[in-house]
């Protein structure tokens, strides 16, 4: 059934992208920024390009060089996995401000939406990477499937954050006797170029939010949304917040298509931004 989301419009100005040309743009600018200004806003695609090109050239480095990095990306890490610890903590504290502010009312409107993701990303989970593994190893993917899930799953959905999860998956690796070399790459690299709750979530919540608006959306459109949201979601934040792939900016391949008024995408900008953060 459709999802109708509980929308409260607020006076923020907000200029949504003219297109999906404009999202790539930006997505192609956040490649390229200046690594000081990636730090400071949290531009975890500069960050993790400038990370690709200065690990190139770090391979002619001399061995205290090496170890001073290595020393350093073990201190970070150690850090993260402390935050790590305290995130129930800071979640317990989030959730009960909304229910002293709002009551169980806000969350129970939202029930519905949440049971739609959940139940899309335990499709992902639990059927289609499994198949995937069955495809590549030919052997029963579940014990892997469920380790996975049990070490790294559980602390990814609840912090929502991929990059807070690096060192959880980096752990995890270790204790499966994985090859270093592999994985040192693929788990920063994947952390940000391959979001697939990323994707479901951008997906999900724009049909609901276009559904809300009164806009019909055909099955065409749909799958469209579905295939552009997988691929921009390599521009999506490693942490909670803002992406130049999230709802608002995915919003003009819908109105592309259908000639909607500019007005109705700036004040669906507004109540995602209000809304759904």
């Amino acid at each position: 059934m459709p999802t109708t989301l509980t929308l409260v419009a607020t006076d923020t100005s907000a200029t949504p992208p003219g297109g999906i040309a404009e999202v790539l743009n930006t997505l192609l600018f956040k490649i390229v920024d200046n690594p000081v200004n990636a730090l400071y806003t949290g531009n975890f695609i500069g960050i993790l390009a400038w990370a690709l090109a200065l690990g190139f050239f770090f391979q002619h480095a001399s061995d205290s060089t090496k170890q001073a990095l290595e020393d350093l990306s073990q201190g970070v890490s150690g850090v993260v996995k402390m935050v790590i610890r305290f995130a129930p903590l800071g979640i317990f504290g989030l959730v009960s401000n909304t229910i002293a502010t709002t009551g169980f009312s806000a969350l129970a409107g939202y029930s519905h939406l949440i049971m739609v993701l959940l139940i899309s990303m335990g499709t992902i989970a639990l059927i289609i990477n499994p198949a995937i593994v069955w495809f590549k190893t030919r052997r029963n993917p579940y014990p892997l499937v469920f380790t996975c899930l049990r070490e790294s799953g559980i602390t990814a959905f609840f912090t929502r954050s991929s990059a807070a999860n690096i060192p959880v998956n980096m752990e995890l690796c270790k204790k499966l006797d994985l090859h270093e070399d592999t994985y040192s790459v693929s788990i920063p690299l994947g952390a940000t170029v391959n979001m697939g709750g990323a994707a479901i979530t951008i997906t999900v919540m724009t049909l609901a939010a276009v559904h809300t608006l009164g806009i019909q959306v055909d099955i065409a459109t749909a799958l469209l949304l579905s295939l552009i949201a997988s691929v921009s979601a390599c521009g999506a934040s490693g942490v909670a917040g803002g992406s130049p792939a999230d709802p608002p900016r995915m919003f003009p391949v819908r109105r592309s298509q259908r000639n909607l008024h500019a007005g109705c995408c700036c004040r669906f900008h507004r109540w995602c931004n209000s809304g759904l953060r």
